[in-house]
């Protein structure tokens, strides 16, 4: 059996949002959108794994939907 891919580290989740934060200032706000569309497509792609990818859609909006869930 296969062990799960350790996670980042904190400081290089530190280290990415970093770089998104900035990727999405340079993006401005009329194009920030599109720019985290594409970002989405290229590391689902990278990931292979289309049921992780939505899998992680859905917990990232759980926190944004009232009552937490998506």
């Amino acid at each position: 059996m296969n062990s799960p891919t350790p996670g980042l580290t904190i400081p290089q989740l530190e280290n990415v949002y970093d770089s998104l934060a900035e990727a999405i200032d340079q993006a401005g706000p009329q194009q920030s959108e599109l720019f985290l569309t594409k970002l989405c497509l290229l590391l689902a792609n990278r990931i292979c794994n289309d049921a992780a990818f939505t899998d992680d859609v859905k917990t990232a909006l759980a926190d944004l939907t009232p009552g937490g869930t998506a």
